[in-house]
């Protein structure tokens, strides 16, 4: 029993310094971005050795890759919060699309998934990361409104892909300055531009 006890307290241990070095280089990647912040102050900051940081990550980078990870998770959650299965497909592709539009106006979110992810990890690493978050979201939304045959059947990659491209952009324009609002019209647009074409009335002459 108290092995077991001493076991659980030492994974607790890790798991909190782990979190600790999250949450503090997150905190100074978003204030400096990656090239500027030194390992020496992340370690400073979240109040352990750099040994504590090596112990559980290989390097700066792999610090890195695992704020970006936490913050593709969390806007992720966001996007599925806000579509749950009992939503019609259509609705819920919007919902989805507006919780993403607003998880990431959370401060340096941007920065860390849209510019410093990658170009720091490289487009192929972060495609990883996003196509098990965000993108795996959308890909999901997607196939439910396909299979409702709310939406053409089209290639469900390259339209996840080129989909989320346009979110991105909508989100660098709104961290820009941009207002929600038209970027928010465009995608909903895009969405229902998607929708299998209705059947038009028949005329005189199709009715004889």
């Amino acid at each position: 029993m108290q092995q077991e006890s001493a076991r659980r307290s030492n994974r607790d241990r890790t798991e909190a310094t782990r979190a600790d070095l999250i949450a503090a280089a997150r905190k100074r990647f978003t204030e400096k971005s990656y090239a500027e912040t030194g390992t020496p102050e992340i370690v400073d900051a979240a109040g352990v050795t750099r040994g504590a940081l090596y112990h559980h990550f290989a390097d700066k980078q792999a610090l890195f890759a695992a704020v970006v990870e936490q913050e593709a998770a969390a806007v992720a959650q966001e996007i599925e919060r806000a579509s749950p299965p009992s939503l019609f497909a259509r609705d819920a592709l919007i919902a989805g699309s507006d919780a993403y539009l607003a998880a990431m106006r959370a401060p340096g979110r941007t920065r860390l998934l849209l510019l410093d992810g990658p170009a720091v990890l490289g487009r192929a690493a972060m495609d990883e990361i996003d196509n098990r978050h965000g993108n795996r979201s959308l890909r999901e939304g997607l196939v439910a409104a396909m299979r409702a045959q709310t939406m053409v059947r089209l290639p469900v990659e390259a339209l996840t892909a080129l989909l989320a491209a346009a979110f991105d952009r909508a989100a660098l324009a709104v961290e820009a300055g941009a207002e929600t609002g038209p970027y928010r019209e465009v995608l909903v647009a895009l969405i229902d531009g998607l929708s299998p074409a209705l059947p038009q009335a028949a005329g005189p002459a199709q009715a004889r």
